[in-house]
């Protein structure tokens, strides 16, 4: 993938997805025919244990915007993000789940924003998720928001965009994918908030249960504060 012909680049975690990377194609591949920004977009497998990484292959071998990077061994969604960021090298950068729960077509939504701001995330509309699911990631949201006082009603959100210069500097921790927001904050960055739509699960299972979206969040809350108290920022002011 040549990233200096694109401008914007949606990362894509990857585990265990086989059946939903075929919609995965189709949808990221009429996203970028309307897309406002040139895209790209790389897949990050998460150690997959079915056939993801060759479908993964095939994707990219017949569409020349679409690479991957692969795992040895699962390492959890916000390794599998922040590798992404590592990797690419386009003035934006965004990320999408494998599920679909959110659509490609709503990154121009976002992307009207970022000139302004330096990350924009979604906020899922009419949530399409069952109750528990529903119940928790409120709850795990209004904990976070009050660690963070980041101001996002839904910092876990799957669909964001992000200026580069800011996501390279964001720093590796479980859990990183629910504090995406606050860690631009930590940078004195801009950040706000758009409505998108939500859609239900139509393949494959989801990867997180209670403890993933409410406890595990909490004690991340507190690595957090840690964190925030430790951040190191830095201006320059002369180059020679």
């Amino acid at each position: 993938m040549a990233a200096v012909l694109y401008q914007f680049t949606i990362i894509v975690p990857v585990y265990n997805e086989q059946d939903n990377l075929a919609r995965v194609e189709q949808e990221l591949l009429s996203y970028l025919n309307v897309a406002s920004k040139k895209t790209a977009v790389l897949f990050v497998n998460d150690g997959s244990k079915d056939d993801s990484q060759a479908m993964i292959e095939a994707i990219c071998s017949r569409n020349t915007a679409f690479s991957y990077i692969s795992f040895k061994e699962n390492r959890g969604l916000s390794t599998a993000i922040k590798a992404g960021f590592d990797t690419i090298n386009t003035e934006l950068v965004g990320y999408i789940d494998s599920d679909l729960q959110t659509t490609p077509a709503d990154f121009n939504i976002l992307l009207e924003k970022i000139g302004e701001y330096d990350l924009v995330t979604g906020v899922r509309n009419n949530r399409q998720d069952n109750f528990i699911k529903n119940i928790s990631s409120k709850i795990a949201n209004g904990i976070r928001r009050a660690f963070t006082n980041d101001g996002m009603d839904d910092s876990g959100c799957p669909l964001k965009v992000i200026k580069t210069e800011y996501a390279k500097k964001i720093p590796m921790f479980k859990g990183l994918h629910r504090f995406l927001p606050a860690m631009i904050l930590l940078q004195n960055g801009k950040i706000t908030q758009i409505p998108i739509q939500h859609f239900p699960r139509v393949a494959g299972k989801a990867k997180y249960g209670v403890w993933n979206r409410l406890f595990g969040p909490l004690a991340d809350c507190f690595a957090y504060l840690w964190m925030k108290k430790k951040y190191m920022n830095y201006d320059v002011a002369k180059r020679g």
